[in-house]
Parts: C-alpha cells; sequence; structure tokens
C-alpha cells in the first residue's frame, strides 16, 4: 500500500472502500476462521480482491498477508484482477472434454480475440477454464453469468456472444 502524502491519500483505493470492508469485518468480527467467507464477501463488494483491500484486511486484522494470500491463490474462485461485466465459464470436466469443450473454447477465444484467463478489451467479458459445471448431461456446456448454456456447437457459441453485443447495437468481436 502506498503512504499518506502531503495528506493525500496515494491509493487506488477510495475511502468510501476502506468502509465497506470495515462493515465487512463487522459482520465477521475479523476473525480468522472467517477469512474465506471475508473474502467472498470483499469479491462480491468489488468484483475483485483489490491489493489495497487485501493490505488493509491484513492490518485490521492481524492477519498475516502470506495467510491471506495462500487462502486467495488456493481457491480458484478468488479474483486479484477485476472480471468483465459477464463472467463466460467453459466447462472441461470429461464429458464436456470428450464432447468438443476445446472447440467451444477455441470459437470463444477467435470471436472475443482473448484467451482463457482474458478480458475483452471493452470489459464486457471475461473468459474462464473451469474443471465441471456439473451439467455433464448437456455437454458441451458454458455459463455466462448465472445463465447456462449446453449442447454447444462452436458456431452456437459464437451466436450467443454475438447476441450479447446486438442487445446494445453494438459488436466488436471478429465480424
Amino acid at each position: 500500500m502506498r503512504l499518506m502524502e502531503d495528506n493525500k491519500c496515494c491509493c487506488s483505493t477510495q475511502k468510501n472502500d476502506f468502509y465497506k470492508l470495515d462493515a465487512i469485518l463487522e459482520k465477521y468480527q475479523g476473525k480468522e476462521s472467517d477469512l474465506i467467507p471475508i473474502l467472498q464477501n470483499i469479491q462480491d463488494s468489488f468484483g475483485y480482491l483489490p491489493q489495497d483491500i487485501i493490505e488493509m484486511l491484513c492490518s485490521r486484522t492481524g492477519m498475516h498477508p502470506s495467510q491471506v494470500m495462500g487462502v486467495i491463490t488456493f481457491y480458484s474462485q478468488f479474483r486479484l484482477k477485476p472480471v468483465g461485466e459477464k463472467l463466460i465459464k467453459i466447462c472441461f470436466g470429461t464429458a464436456c472434454h470428450v464432447n468438443g469443450a476445446e472447440t467451444i473454447a477455441e470459437a470463444l477465444m477467435d470471436e472475443l480475440g482473448i484467451d482463457i484467463g482474458g478480458t475483452t478489451d471493452d470489459g464486457r467479458f471475461t473468459l474462464e477454464a473451469v474443471a465441471c459445471l456439473g451439467c455433464c448431461s448437456l455437454a458441451p456446456v458454458m455459463m455466462i453469468g448465472e445463465d447456462t448454456y449446453g449442447r454447444l456447437t462452436p458456431d452456437m457459441a459464437r451466436k450467443i456472444i454475438k447476441s450479447f453485443y446486438a442487445d446494445r447495437g453494438e459488436y466488436v468481436g471478429k465480424q
């Protein structure tokens, strides 16, 4: 965290963001045993886990930064970078894998112009690979936000992405 210089905050996080953290810590009383739900609440509030907030969490709870980062990096649900407005999860479980998950991923990467783990330049989508979405009978499957799309083909995946842009009257993907 950057220090105060001339009474100006030099960090990327605003004062209101620290109030959000305080409210979360108050809810859980800053207990070390509640680290996972604390991190989940922080991520729900910010969309990811900002470095300044992690540092403040450690400072306010007395938890060691390596302990907190160990939890963050162990669980794939936690993100250290902002994600797009819509998170696309492509299932690579066994059923999806044998039914063409790789071709779905390739179509999405081509259509969006990003790799797995990347976010589109317009901030609209982040593409993520997951081990299983639990919809094996619909393989191959992807989720966009809370919506599940099954029995996909590469063309269907492309059309779904295009429909999100069409809903806004715009399109910046591959034409």
